[in-house]
């Protein structure tokens, strides 16, 4: 591992971005050029002081999951990304893996998005990156474990996340995420992700197995999507899905219709900003959704 190398690589391209290329206000004065390393670490999902070490050429040897996050904080592109990678002695990601990484022009437009919730999402429900809108309403994806950031293994796996959506749009949002994920499966088996996933979900989710057999296939684009907020409450958007070149990434836009009560209440949502739904404790009805295979083991962790 190159440490002088990669301290000095992540220094100059803090310095060369300023806050509004990370959707940041420009705020007070700064004394120095560049973005803090708080704005850097905070985004990536690391600590400021691990982020200190690693410019200051101290840190322990970053893994591939956390190199992942720094480059796409620092809006690097691929051939930048790649040479971080080798600055640590790791190979850059193949092109077939590359969902991890969102190319900087489409972090920029997520970025420009203030007023309405939007994320990047891989063809397979990975959640990659937020704006703040996003983050308030459906909680920050990026703090959690990197296994809790798959929309679909969350949608079947984990109790009291479906509290997020109203019971009776339960059933369709399930047959729609099976259906996108077969369609990913069957449209890219030379990356064995998707596939996994699907076997996983198969093996510890009746319901699951259940929509799976019946081999229903779909990309899901635009809909109606209604949210249940803890503060703000019900919320229906109208979700747009538009597809990044290549197809492996999706911008999820959800806008409110102008003078509908959800209008009112998604600035309202801007103004209470990000809240901990993982504190929310869910409804007894919102446990039951998960039908676990007798014997099978909780793979929510």
């Amino acid at each position: 591992m190159n440490r002088a190398g990669l301290a000095d690589f992540l220094r100059r391209h803090r310095a060369a971005l300023v806050p509004s290329d990370v959707g940041l206000p420009a705020g007070r004065r700064r004394r120095t050029p560049g973005l803090r390393r708080e704005e850097v670490a905070a985004p990536a999902g690391m600590s400021a002081d691990y982020y200190t070490r690693l410019e200051q050429a101290r840190g322990p040897r970053p893994s591939r999951q956390t190199l992942t996050a720094p480059a796409r904080a620092l809006r690097l592109a691929d051939d930048e990304r790649d040479h971080l990678f080798h600055l640590t002695g790791e190979r850059p990601p193949r092109a077939v893996r590359e969902p991890e990484h969102v190319r900087p022009g489409l972090l920029l437009v997520l970025d420009r998005l203030h007023d309405t919730p939007a994320q990047v999402v891989s063809d397979w429900g990975e959640v990659l990156a937020q704006n703040a809108m996003s983050r308030a309403l459906t909680g920050d994806f990026s703090s959690r474990p990197p296994r809790r950031r798959n929309l679909v293994r969350t949608f079947f796996l984990e109790p009291g996340a479906r509290y997020l959506f109203p019971a009776e749009d339960h059933a369709r949002l399930a047959r729609t995420q099976v259906a996108s994920l077969r369609a990913v499966t069957a449209a890219h088996p030379e990356d064995p992700r998707p596939a996994a996933l699907a076997a996983e979900l198969r093996s510890l989710s009746e319901e699951f197995a259940e929509l799976w057999d019946d081999h229903r296939v779909a990309v899901h684009r635009a809909s109606v999507k209604r949210f249940r907020h803890p503060v703000v409450g019900l919320l229906e958007l109208d979700c747009e899905t538009l597809l990044a070149p290549g197809g492996r990434h999706s911008l999820v836009v959800h806008t409110a219709r102008p003078g509908s009560e959800t209008h009112d209440r998604l600035r309202l949502l801007q103004v209470v900003g990000l809240q901990d739904l993982a504190a929310a404790p869910p409804p007894p009805s919102a446990a039951g959704h998960r039908r676990p295979r007798s014997g099978a083991a909780d793979g929510s962790a």
